[in-house]
């Protein structure tokens, strides 16, 4: 090899040792660009946050809490959700939150569910209410009913209120509303418990799958990402961002039985997980 040779490969060395140090570089002030981006964007949303999004919470809450116990009284209770759909959205889009769901299809018009979700955030509510596009009574911790005007409204519109203390009442209560659970209105349960603080789903409870097997309903999971990072649990740390909710297909429970539940409920577990983030 000549000496001109050695020169350009020398050159040509020095110069992808240049390029690369500068592509380096240029990452890096795009890293940081953006990292102070965020910081000024988080600054700039507190006011707007203080004093907007949460006073706007209450006065809707007020709002579409009479709106839907008014509707529910005139009409019936299935119109009257139709106020906590719009108190969703209208939230939502203020936060603002936008949503995309995929999988609608997999849910058949006129047919009951219990609906199986996972939870992280207060906006999973938010998420489920406004973009599942079916009727359903939640199942909810009975702290909720003691909430002014979101407790009566919930309680009028037939939504579950289970006390997790007593395990006996939480059956019996369980037990009385599974006559609601007909002609395409559905049952949601977030079968965790209480919201992850870490997005790792946590063991689930045989509430959902027990009523699935005794109304011989199918599971209809639902893996909700996105709404941690909006509103972590135990946190006022509320944040703009987008949120995805996946409706999977039902799950039937023909074969299954107390004896074999826990495959049904791991089965549901594993579909749920499959699709988060």
């Amino acid at each position: 090899m000549g000496l001109g040779d050695a020169a350009r490969d020398l050159f040509a060395e020095y110069r992808q040792k240049y390029l690369d140090d500068r592509l380096r570089f240029s990452n890096s002030i795009k890293l940081s660009a953006k990292k102070s981006e965020g910081r000024i964007s988080r600054v700039l949303y507190q006011p707007y946050k203080w004093l907007f999004v949460f006073p706007l919470l209450v006065v809707t809450t007020f709002i579409f809490g009479i709106g839907a116990v008014v509707f529910a009284l005139l009409f019936s209770p299935r119109i009257g959700s139709v106020s906590g759909v719009l108190w969703a959205r209208v939230n939502s889009f203020f936060t603002p939150m936008t949503v995309a769901v995929k999988g609608a299809e997999n849910i058949a018009p006129g047919v009951s569910y219990v609906v199986t979700a996972n939870h992280q955030s207060l906006y999973d509510i938010y998420v489920l209410y406004g973009w599942l596009g079916v009727d359903f009574k939640w199942v909810m911790k009975k702290e909720l009913e003691k909430v002014p005007v979101l407790g009566f409204a919930c309680k009028v519109l037939g939504h579950i209120f289970v006390d997790r203390s007593d395990t006996k009442k939480a059956v019996e209560t369980i037990n009385a509303a599974k006559t609601k659970i007909v002609n395409g209105t559905s049952v949601l349960f977030f079968p965790e418990g209480s919201r992850s603080s870490d997005g790792v789903m946590k063991p689930f409870k045989k509430g959902a799958f027990k009523m699935a097997l005794d109304l011989g309903l199918p599971i209809l999971p639902v893996t909700i990402n996105g709404t941690r990072s909006i509103l972590p649990k135990g946190s006022i740390d509320l944040r703009p961002g987008h949120a995805t909710m996946i409706i999977h297909p039902p799950i039937a429970v023909e074969g299954y039985h107390e004896e074999n539940m826990a495959e049904l409920m791991d089965k549901t577990k594993r579909i749920m997980n499959a699709s988060r983030d």
